[in-house]
């Protein structure tokens, strides 16, 4: 387990370096926790929460993470969105997230405030909990 659990670290450390490596420089700039971000804006209108996963479909931890995410997608239809954006595609949208590595997975709550960011691999249970921690009630969806 701890071995796996290893593996899994190093390949999202190597997918973070390749990706960091392929960005131009760019001065690092907080993120604003205040307002929505632009491109949720413009792809909501439900004003549901939003888990946002930003990753590419050939970076391992973030394959691992798909199935989970169509998980969650279909399970918790009404409860809250999740958004798959993959960087290597759309990198212009990657800049708008300000994502270091991937995957990352940023928590949005109903008004679009951002309220959690992970970087690396994120288990169905670990994002339900926080969803729980955030204050989202997801028990009446629940298989």
């Amino acid at each position: 387990m701890k071995k796996a659990f290893i593996v899994i670290v190093l390949v999202a450390a190597v997918c973070g370096v390749l990706y960091a490596k392929s960005r131009k420089s760019e001065p690092a700039t907080p993120v604003d926790n205040t307002a929505p971000s632009p491109a949720l804006n413009t792809a909501s209108s439900t004003g549901l929460p939003r888990l946002v996963d930003l990753g590419a479909t050939k970076c391992i931890p973030c394959k691992m993470m798909a199935p989970i995410l169509e998980e969650l997608k279909k399970t918790y239809t009404g409860k809250f969105e999740v958004v798959f954006i993959d960087v290597w595609e759309k990198p212009d949208e990657a800049k708008q997230y300000k994502i270091n590595l991937i995957p990352t997975q940023i928590f949005y709550d109903a008004s679009g405030k951002e309220r959690f960011r992970h970087e690396g691999f994120f288990s169905r249970e670990d994002i339900l909990s926080k969803w729980k921690e955030l204050g989202i009630d997801l028990a009446s969806k629940q298989p």
